[in-house]
């Protein structure tokens, strides 16, 4: 009885838009819409959806929730690094790498890339590469394989506190 209003519209949690066309696009669930200090809504999955499909990126979490621009936390693939490592002559020790101006770089590219799909003040302006990978059996993902959004930003808040140091 709460999901439906007097109206009649049925209230999902759903954020979306209407093109010109009229058609519908869900953009994003509300409790995951992220303000930031200067009051902007940036619903995240649009920039992960857009940073995963980079081959070295595996999952990235985007964070700004009360911060003054939005930022990114990304764990690379495990099965695409090495051969990136052979190919840029680096370790394939990830731990060992994730600061390398390549790496970082190509993950810029990646950042850049997804960042053309929302406004400036949407855009992911600072990351970080993390050594360690989010999967179901460290409890960041779901089994569905959904991000834990609490637990990354619990685990991780040193990480994300230092993007906007």
């Amino acid at each position: 009885a709460e999901a439906v209003d007097p109206d009649g519209w049925f209230h999902t949690g759903d954020v979306g838009e209407v093109d010109d066309e009229g058609f519908v696009r869900i953009t994003g669930r509300k409790k995951e819409i992220l303000v930031t200090a200067g009051g902007k809504n940036v619903a995240p999955a649009v920039l992960e959806d857009r940073l995963r499909a980079h081959a070295l990126v595996d999952q990235c979490l985007v964070v700004g929730d009360g911060q003054p621009f939005i930022g990114a936390l990304v764990t690379i693939d495990r099965e695409t690094f090495p051969a990136w490592a052979d190919q840029h002559g680096k370790s394939t020790d990830l731990a060992a790498v994730v600061d390398d101006p390549d790496l970082v770089a190509a993950i810029q590219d990646a950042v850049d890339e997804a960042n053309k799909a929302v406004s400036k003040a949407e855009s992911i302006r600072k990351f970080t590469v993390l050594p360690g990978d989010f999967t179901e059996a460290n409890g960041y993902l779901t089994p569905s394989l959904k991000l834990k959004r609490n637990v990354v930003m619990k685990d991780f808040a040193d990480d994300v506190d230092a993007l906007y140091a």
